[in-house]
């Protein structure tokens, strides 16, 4: 075993490989850019050594600096973690030349498998199955509609190169064929450094399932079953469970066959996913094959037993595999949930911001948090939003579901937007706790998991009053206690005025629209802590009293019925968190009026990014849903369209701009208004 490594990654994933190597004794080094200083990540390690700039091509994705550091500190292998290095060929090359263990497989593995066209003819030689198309080197537009309309409509674009959804486009005909070839080639060049194209025949409804394989340097290969990747958003996995529902010992047995093969063929060693692509009558299609360690692992590690980052590190110090094939069983259900920094209201489009408040359920050996981050860390445009990787286990499915969704609503986030309550969505739906799901379920029921925004109710705006008065209230008091006067009456907190009602209102806006709330003490004038009020709001008058308690939150009667929340601040807005829901409220001063509507159909970037292609033209004429710029942010590309016909009057931007969130992009005006 080794005695020590350095993680050329960061986040979620190099936080997990520190945990198993603080077990077997294994010292670890970390790698930081600047914007990482004050990483999670950075904290765990033994040691830490800085690698350059935010942008990761100058930090993470700089093979001669991660290098350069491991022999500085003496580290005698590196393990590359998921992304970034983890799947090049020439890293993997390099650290060998430089007298370093690369903690996966050879270089030649690694080259074979990362050209989708160049694996899909191993694997046809090999004997396992292809979905139909086109992976050969012509790359000429002619040529490759061509092929897709042999191949017949629709048909999957996919990088040469790719993985995790980038560079892929989905071709209904041909009248769409030129530019999402476009798209995709420019995605994958700046994903991959490599925009050639396969062609693949599109299936309707098919799942996604991956075999774990695992294979050392002595000739011994196992599966590790599979896993269901199916529900994704954007080709990018979301919800993966193992083993995967409705999976017979027969296809189990056909698939792990089929995913050794696939690996022998190449000579492999190390950890391994060979992807396979599931047709409406059963029958499987190699996809790809990753050479690293996967983010959803933990599910096969909870079903199985194993620690496969413990495996990766022996394997790789050229021991045996811990297990046989027949020692290998699955035991239970588990299922991995992505908690991520996104709005689902919104496309699924990033979010940024700080952390200010994060609560994450109590670790067990049915509950499992992977994360990068703690309370107070950014969610940046460097990298990918994901927040943590929330992992449960049962003894079957229906258990492992609603063990999940039990742990989803004690997750507390503030400072972003989450996907928490869409994960909730899917797994409460009941196509898929019946299993009748593929890659298309969440298109299929959008509407469904991602329904329209539902006013804040009239309970949870009178907490907000009543939480922000008791605040207020607290602060006074600790204000008054450490003053010259404790006993002046202008500490008072209570709205009293001479011959006035003791009324006083509050201003919120939930995104829906804005809500008045009227809050006047019940009543004689009593001390703070055993005030009962009358709050008035949506035609509703309700009796209310609480206080606020040591750990911040808010325990409040409320029309009779107790009532306990969390409540986080962020900038101008109040977070509420209770039983599982979030209502995110903006406080608005008197006579103010939200912006909301006044920006509405505002050509502005939705979030910090770069632009690389500006389409349009100033005082070019352009028809409602034109592509007038592309804005690229966290690795993924977004299309910004005209949201009206009109006229483009200015461009503020050219392309390779950094722009923040929030800015004006151009101006469009309509065409009747010019």
């Amino acid at each position: 075993m080794f005695n020590k490594i350095l993680i050329a990654n960061r986040g979620e994933i190099a936080c997990r490989i520190i945990h198993t190597a603080k077990r077997l004794g294994v010292g670890t080094v970390a790698v930081y850019s600047e914007a990482d200083v004050n990483a999670r990540h950075v904290s765990l390690a033994d040691e830490a050594v800085a690698i350059g700039p935010a942008p990761a091509r100058d930090s993470y994705l700089a093979a001669e600096k991660l290098i350069a550091a491991a022999e500085r500190t003496g580290a005698e292998a590196i393990h590359p973690g998921y992304g970034f290095l983890s799947e090049n060929a020439g890293f993997a090359e390099a650290c060998g030349d430089a007298g370093v263990t690369f903690i996966g497989p050879s270089s030649r593995a690694i080259e074979a498998m990362g050209s989708k066209s160049a694996a899909k003819t191993i694997m046809r030689q090999a004997g396992i199955p292809l979905v139909p198309g086109y992976h050969g080197d012509n790359q000429d537009e002619m040529f490759l509609l061509g092929e897709a309309e042999k191949i017949g409509f629709p048909v999957m674009l996919k990088a040469s190169a790719g993985g995790g959804g980038r560079g892929m486009r989905a071709v209904n005909g041909a009248a769409e064929f030129s530019e999402a070839l476009r798209s995709a080639k420019r995605e994958a060049l700046g994903a991959f450094n490599d925009d050639r194209m396969l062609l693949e025949k599109y299936l309707e409804q098919p799942r996604h399932i991956e075999i774990q394989i695992f294979c050392d340097q002595h000739g011994n290969a196992v599966h590790l079953f599979e896993r269901d990747c199916s529900i994704q958003r954007r080709h990018q996995k979301v919800l993966e469970e193992a083993p995967a529902p409705g999976m017979t010992d027969e296809t189990r047995g056909a698939m792990g066959d089929a995913a050794i093969s696939a690996a022998r063929a190449i000579d492999y060693t190390g950890a391994g996913t060979v992807e396979f692509i599931v047709d409406t009558d059963g029958r499987f299609y190699f996809m790809e094959m990753n050479t690293r360690l996967q983010v959803e692992h933990p599910v096969t590690e909870f079903i199985t037993g194993q620690d496969l980052v413990e495996w990766q590190l022996r394997v790789a110090a050229g021991e045996r595999l811990p297990a046989s094939q027949d020692q290998l069983a699955i035991d239970g259900h588990a299922l991995e949930a992505r908690i991520y920094a996104e709005d689902p209201d919104n496309g699924f489009l990033p979010s940024t911001g700080s952390l200010g408040h994060l609560r994450f359920p109590a670790e067990t050996p049915q509950v499992r948090v992977d994360t990068g981050v703690r309370q107070g860390d950014t969610i940046s445009v460097y990298y990918d939003p994901l927040i943590a990787k929330l992992i449960v286990r049962a003894g079957d499915r229906r258990n492992c579901l609603r063990r999940m969704l039990e742990a989803l609503r004690q997750i507390q986030v503030a400072g972003v937007t989450t996907n928490i309550d869409f994960l909730t969505s899917v797994i409460s739906h009941k196509a898929f706790h019946a299993a009748d799901f593929d890659t298309g379920f969440i298109d299929r029921y959008r509407a469904e998991l991602v329904p329209d925004k539902a006013p804040a109710s009239p309970d949870i705006l009178a907490l907000a009053a009543l939480y922000q008065t008791l605040w207020r209230d607290s602060r006074s008091c600790r204000e008054a206690a450490t003053s010259d006067d404790p006993t002046s009456p202008w500490w008072a907190t209570d709205n009293w005025r001479p011959n006035l009602v003791e009324e006083e209102h509050f201003s919120f806006h939930d995104g829906t629209g804005e809500y008045e709330v009227g809050m006047a003490i019940a009543g004689n004038r009593r001390e703070h802590s055993e005030r009962d009020y009358v709050i008035r709001t949506g035609g509703q008058v309700m009796s209310a009293s609480g206080r606020l308690e040591a750990d911040g939150r808010l325990a409040a009667i409320l029309d009779g019925m107790q009532r306990r929340i969390d409540v986080a601040e962020d900038h101008n807005h109040l977070v509420i968190f209770e039983a599982g829901n979030t209502c995110r409220l903006k406080r608005l001063s008197d006579g103010s009026h939200s912006t909301e509507e006044e920006a509405a159909g505002n050509l502005i970037s939705p979030m910090p990014g770069t632009i690389i292609e500006v389409i349009a033209s100033e005082g070019q004429q352009v028809s409602k849903g034109d592509t007038l710029l592309v804005l690229e942010a966290m690795k993924i590309e977004h299309t910004i369209v005209a949201p009206h016909d009109g006229t483009v009057q200015a461009l503020h931007y050219r392309a390779g701009d950094m722009v923040e969130e929030g800015v004006e992009l151009l101006v469009l005006a309509e065409i009747s208004s010019i």
